[in-house]
This record gives C-alpha cells, structure tokens and sequence, in this order.
C-alpha cells in the first residue's frame, strides 16, 4: 500500500514537470515573438515621430493672420514671384512699401530659389515712427537692410539652421528645428515654409539690422 501511494506520487510529481517544462518553452516562444512586435512598434513609431519634426508645408501661429482664399492666400502667393506675393498678403504691407521704395521689387522677383525672411507688420511697427522714416527716404540704407533678410537657395525647414551669407553681404544665423526658429536670436519665425513662384519665405517678427 504505502509503495502503491509512493509510486502514484511519483508519477503525478513526473507529469507535473514535463507540464512545467512545456509550459516554460511555449512562454519563451511566445516572448520572443512579442519582443520582435515590440521592436518593429518602436521602430514604427520612432520613424512616424522624426516625420512629424520636418514641417510639410506652412507652419507657425501667425499662419492664421494669411487669408484663406485669393491672391494673398498660401495657394495665390505660390503662383507669383516672391515681391508680388507679398504685395498680395495685408500680413506683409509694410514690407511691401519697404521693398518699393528700395526699387527691388524687380530684383526680387527676377531672383532664381532665394529664401526670404520676411518681417510682418508690426515687427517694422516696433521701430520708432521717425527712424522707421528716416531710413524709407534713404534707399542706399534701406537697400542693405532689406537685402540682408534674403540668402540664396530655397531652404527647407530641415536645412534652415545654420549660419547664411545674405544678398547683402553678411551673415545672419539661424537656430532652432522643427516649427521653432529663432533669426539672430532676436526674431522668432511666426509663419515658415510659405511657398512663393521663386522663392520660400519665413515671416518674422522683428526687423533684422544688418551689422
């Protein structure tokens, strides 16, 4: 009797084992294909977090200022050449007037793949009224100034940073990624990426000086 109960034991205690032993080689097939889901996830979500970073088109808060429809519109101002956009958006009036009065308007629309950084409003508004006019009845003055807020080729977001030689001889500085840049480290861009016939634009938020 007690060898029968020793050997039922046994038995029981045996089968518990290999029951243990399957179920631990099923566990770690099964968490080899979780890790490789989990792998393929992260690379998934990774890839999809470095898209979202790099802008597709037009960015910033003030983007909301251009009109929605028209000739001043994202889509209008992709169909002319750069000065003649801007005369078109109420957002860039004052630069308008600027550009007009330094005689580039030409110049600017006969340019091939330039950037723009292009000051709004009420970024020339914070200059005091009498200098803001003293330098619109100077053209030689106001010339290198407005030069200085254009480099060459059409830079994307992504390649925005950096430091770039401007149409007018220096150089300005560009920091920042994403939808978040800052110019000379004074003027933040508050509308990227603005598609122009001949050129890609930034709006700014200051007026940049030339050294």
């Amino acid at each position: 009797m007690s060898n029968r109960l020793l050997n039922r034991a046994g038995a029981v205690l045996a089968a518990a084992g290999c029951a243990f032993v399957f179920t631990a080689c099923g566990s770690d097939g099964g968490d080899d294909s979780s890790s490789e889901d989990m792998t393929s996830s992260e690379e998934s979500m990774q890839e999809e977090t470095t898209e979202e970073m790099t802008p597709a088109g037009e960015f910033g808060a003030a983007c909301s200022a251009v009109p929605a429809d028209g000739e001043g519109s994202f889509t209008g101002m992709a169909d002319d050449p750069v000065a003649t956009a801007a005369s078109n958006n109420p957002v860039l009036s004052t630069l308008v007037t600027a550009v007009t009065e330094a005689d580039l308007v030409d110049t600017l629309n006969s340019a091939e793949d330039i950037t723009v950084f292009a000051p709004t409003n009420d970024a020339f508004a914070k200059i005091p009224e009498a200098d803001l006019q003293a330098v619109l009845a100077d053209q030689e003055t106001l010339t290198s100034i407005l030069t200085y807020h254009v480099v060459p080729g059409q830079l994307a977001p992504d390649a925005l940073a950096g430091e770039h030689t401007t149409l007018q001889g220096g150089t300005l500085n560009v920091e920042g990624s994403g939808e978040d840049f800052t110019v000379n480290g004074e003027a933040a861009v508050v509308c990227g990426n603005v598609q122009t016939a001949n050129a890609t634009v930034y709006i700014i938020d200051t007026v940049l000086m030339p050294a």
